[in-house]
């Protein structure tokens, strides 16, 4: 290749930009939370909640589950399984989520384009909602946040970005080729020292500031739902070849 073209594509190097969907995606989580924080009333910021929030008690079969206390009936059966995502407890936990879905999230975008990034989140969102239901039934422990979508993108990069070429790996292709390198399969990772360290790290994590409920620096008296990560990681690492334009 000719060095003007090599200089060409290290200038575009997509390591230093934000693909448009990861900024459209977090600035339409900041843009939501600003409204709740500094427009809306706090008995209108509640029916928000209760309208978008993932809440496992809508699905209880009482009355209440239906055309009560939880406003869009059926169909907010339906979107409140990715529109939970969107609403965050704090600026913390909204930070939080924002910084990882840009560092992780870029990654992904920049191989899988708009409507596969759309569609990842929205089905990792949905694992995590799934996750959470199983682990607490129709009881009422509402979730908020995207940290399950945002657990199934750092999966998915997991598969691909410390390979030869990829954008953490060794030789580093320049520009968009270092996302576009052949993905790891699931045996391939097990036996990547670096990918099982990052796993077995967020899996304790979570688990330690979670399922032990130690306390959260700046998130007092909130739980991590470390049941909806795990789902949504899990879809992330496992559903990633159905998503993936480039061919192993």
């Amino acid at each position: 290749m000719p060095v003007k073209a090599l200089i060409s594509l290290a200038e575009r190097e997509p390591i230093f930009n934000i693909p448009g969907v990861v900024g459209v995606l977090a600035g339409l989580m900041i843009a939501i939370h600003a409204v709740r924080e500094y427009i809306l009333s706090p008995e209108t910021d509640e029916q928000v909640q209760l309208a978008f929030a993932f809440i496992p008690a809508r699905f209880d079969g009482s009355p209440a589950a239906s055309w009560g206390i939880y406003p869009g009936g059926t169909a907010g059966d339906v979107w409140t399984f990715v529109t939970y995502a969107f609403l965050h407890a704090d600026w913390t936990h909204l930070g939080v989520n924002a910084v990882w879905f840009v560092v992780f999230g870029s990654a992904v975008a920049w191989r899988f384009g708009v409507i596969r990034t759309l569609l990842l989140f929205a089905v990792t969102a949905a694992a995590g909602a799934l996750a959470h239901l199983a682990a607490f039934g129709t009881q009422f422990v509402p979730v908020v946040g995207a940290s399950a979508a945002v657990s199934g993108f750092t999966a998915a990069a997991l598969r691909f970005i410390f390979q030869p070429g990829g954008p953490l790996g060794p030789m580093r292709l320049p520009g968009r080729m270092a996302y576009e390198v052949p993905s790891l399969g699931l045996a391939g990772m097990l036996r990547h020292p670096t990918i099982m360290a990052m796993i077995v790290v967020w899996i304790v994590l979570n688990v330690l500031f979670g399922a032990v409920s130690l306390p959260i620096p700046g998130a007092e008296g909130q739980q991590i739902a470390w049941q909806a990560h795990l789902g949504g990681f899990l879809a992330g690492l496992l559903l990633f070849p159905f998503f993936d334009p480039v061919r192993r």
